[in-house]
Parts: structure tokens; C-alpha cells; sequence
């Protein structure tokens, strides 16, 4: 679906959200509640940017609308509220579908060189230099109810942002503040306890799925970091003040 309308019922001489539709998506999740008004502020005015700078299309018969676009430009410039708008570049496109969608897969033993072929049914998915991919619906359920623990759009950021730097590895492009070396010797023993945890069967706190790497764990625990930093604070706090420094402060994950 072209954005045409949109662009031409909210973008006129300068890309700027009304501010009826602005109220409106702030009245639909209680997620943005707890922010600062000047991060409020900020908000908006990276969200008119990825407006303006990404294209969207709806896939499988999902007819986007205006206010499912300014929703995903919202979710999506929240992680990179104090990081910058440029954390961002790189890829151009959205693509929403109304739930779930199936991809084909390869897997590659690197123990015996077998090339097996299956399929996964995923709710997002982000590639580098290439599209987002969402569900709708479960975006939808994320803005409804978005204190518990998963953010679909968040954890796609969080995937873009790993691939800032070339590698999808878990070590996202840091800022000054934080060394490269901080940032592993925190979130390695972390991941490394959880895939310890799942390998024995124990029931974990933070999603298995994190467990499947270590970009996924960072992905995760960014869900985490804005959906229930308390809950991540208290299952891995110092991964949690890591995030915090990394994304800032963050006083949207409180009910």
C-alpha cells in the first residue's frame, strides 16, 4: 500500500505529525506514559523522520493505515531516543504483514556439511541494508499491553542496530561512554549463564529464545530494557544499567 495519503495529509511544506494524530497515539498504549515531555517531544520529532525517510507496504492483504505507520515509526525511534536519528540509516523500507509469515530457510551443519532446507513462522525480522518485517497484530498486542516483557518492533531495532557495525554479533555501535570491551565482559557472562540454564532444562526468566545467540540475547533484553526494565533489573541487573546507559534512561517500562 502507498503512504500517499498520509504523506500528503500530514507531510505539507515539511514533514510534521498533526497533532491530532500525535494525541491519538499516545492515548493508544500506555507505553508512552511515563515519558518526559521533552522525550515526548524528541519522539515526535524523530518519528516524523522515519515518516518521511522509510517507505511502507502492506503484505498478504494487510491494508495498512496512517495510524499503523506513525505506531511503527513511534516503537521504532524509541530505542534510538538519545542515540540519534543516524543509527537509523542504511535501509529504506517497512514491510507489515497482518500476523505471522512464513520464510524458507537454510541450515548449514558445520559439523558434517549437511545443508538442510525448512521453514519458520516468524513475527518479525530485520535484514541488513534491507526491509523490516513486522506483524501487525502482534504489534498491536504489544501496544496493548506493553508492560509484559515483548516489544516485536523494539527487538527488530535492536537486530538494525547490531548491524550498525558490520556484524551481527550482539555488540551493537556503542557511544564514547561505554568501551567495547565493558559491553562484552557484561552481556557475555549473562548470555553465557542463560544458555547454560536452558542446556539443563531450568526455567529462566528472560526467553529461551535468547538463548539461540548472542545477537538474539541483545535483541531480547532490549525488549526487556523498555517493556519491564524492573523485571530485567532484578533477573540481570547489571545488563539492565548497561542498557540503561546504552538506550538512556528509560521511564517508559514503568506501569
Amino acid at each position: 500500500m502507498s503512504v500517499s495519503g498520509w504523506l500528503n495529509g500530514l507531510f505539507a511544506a515539511r514533514p510534521q505529525i498533526t497533532d491530532a494524530a500525535w494525541s491519538d497515539l499516545l492515548a493508544s498504549s500506555r507505553l508512552f506514559d511515563a515519558l518526559a515531555e521533552h522525550d515526548r517531544v524528541r519522539l515526535r520529532e524523530l518519528s516524523e523522520r522515519f515518516l518521511a525517510k522509510k517507505s511502507f507496504s502492506g503484505a498478504a492483504g494487510h491494508e495498512l493505515t496512517d495510524e499503523h505507520c506513525l505506531s511503527i515509526a513511534a516503537l521504532a525511534c524509541l530505542p534510538v531516543l538519545h542515540l540519534g536519528f543516524d543509527c537509523l540509516a542504511g535501509w529504506r523500507e517497512v514491510v507489515v504483514y497482518p500476523g505471522e509469515f512464513r520464510v524458507k530457510r537454510e541450515h548449514h551443519d558445520e559439523h558434517t556439511g549437511v545443508v538442510t532446507e525448512g521453514e519458520d513462522d516468524l513475527i518479525g525480522e530485520a535484514w541488513e541494508h534491507g526491509p523490516l518485517i513486522l506483524s501487525w497484530a502482534d504489534i498491536a498486542t504489544d501496544l496493548a499491553q506493553p508492560f509484559d516483557g515483548f516489544n516485536v518492533v523494539v527487538h527488530e531495532i535492536a537486530h538494525k542496530l547490531d548491524m550498525l557495525d558490520g556484524a551481527m554479533n550482539g555488540v551493537p555501535r556503542l557511544p564514547p561512554s561505554i568501551a567495547r570491551r565493558e559491553w562484552i565482559e557484561t552481556m557475555q557472562p549473562a548470555y553465557d549463564r542463560l544458555v547454560r540454564a536452558v542446556e539443563r532444562g531450568r526455567e529462566t526468566w528472560i526467553d529461551p529464545y535468547a538463548a539461540e545467540s548472542a545477537d538474539e540475547y541483545f535483541a531480547v533484553v532490549s525488549e526487556l530494557h523498555f517493556s519491564d526494565a524492573a523485571g530485567l533489573a532484578k533477573s540481570a541487573p547489571a545488563v539492565a544499567a548497561l542498557l540503561a546507559r546504552f538506550y538512556g534512561s528509560n521511564r517508559s517500562s514503568t506501569p
